[in-house]
């Protein structure tokens, strides 16, 4: 599948997708939010691929925020219609069924910021700076910055960050726990591989069926979510991956999981 503004890239089960707009800090377009959905698409039915990394070109910027040219002459249906279809993309992400890991090059400001919350993990380059500023154009985050933000850092947080408009340093975005570690920016990205290596070597879909307790279950009531769990539980208990895995515990041997 050919792409105009993304790299994309297989290593053994691990896949790489880059936003290649550097010029515009690979800021958000509709072609662009388009082909991650294609990318991401190709990548969740590539038996091959069991964890993708998502980053940015170039050294400055994961992805700066939306294409401002795009974004000043919207209409009222325009912009929800925009906002839908980033919204579907990104829950595209979330919901893939394979760790996602952002490594957060550089700037990563409003859809970037967004884009890096669906995923499943994200790593920060100890120079990023990641924010939500679209108070400053007079707009709200439109593909659910909102509603992730909250969820990871809490109301009080996310509302001072969407008011305020400012960005934070990857330290305060690992304090107050938006990214889960901060690394030099010139180990950033083995800091991701090596992520990605150890989780291919997790069965699939025990990794799938975690993912989705954890996603789907802060949805729901607490009750609800422990149900949904014993659901997958028992999916999953009736796995090969899982036959291979306890036999080789007993038999002290590293387990192969075929992610059947």
């Amino acid at each position: 599948m050919a792409f105009e503004n993304l790299l994309l890239e297989r290593d053994g089960f691990v896949a790489t997708v880059t936003i290649n707009r550097p010029k515009v800090l690979n800021a958000l377009n509709t072609q662009t939010i388009d082909e991650i959905r294609r990318a991401i698409l190709e990548l969740k039915q590539d038996a091959g691929v069991r964890v993708v990394i998502l980053t940015g070109a170039g050294e400055k910027a994961f992805v700066a925020g939306a294409d401002i040219n795009e974004l000043a002459v919207q209409t009222p249906a325009g912009g929800q219609e925009h906002a839908h279809r980033g919204q579907h993309v990104l829950n595209l992400i979330e919901h893939m069924g394979k760790p996602v890991i952002a490594a957060i090059n550089g700037f990563c400001l409003g859809g970037g910021c967004e884009l890096a919350m669906a995923c499943t993990v994200r790593l920060a380059a100890e120079t990023a700076r990641i924010g939500q500023p679209e108070i400053n154009l007079g707009l709200i985050p439109g593909f659910a910055g909102s509603q992730r933000l909250a969820r990871l850092v809490g109301k009080g947080r996310a509302l001072e960050m969407i008011l305020t408009g400012a960005p934070i340093t990857a330290e305060e975005a690992w304090r107050i726990g938006l990214v889960n570690r901060v690394v030099p920016a010139a180990d950033l990205l083995s800091a991701a591989r090596q992520l990605a290596a150890e989780l291919a070597t997790k069965a699939p879909l025990a990794v799938r069926y975690a993912i989705e307790a954890v996603t789907r279950g802060l949805e729901m009531t607490q009750a609800e979510g422990a149900f949904l769990e014993t659901t997958l539980f028992g999916l999953v208990a009736s796995s090969e991956d899982m036959r291979e895995g306890t036999r080789a515990f007993l038999e002290k041997r590293k387990a192969e999981f075929k992610g059947k």
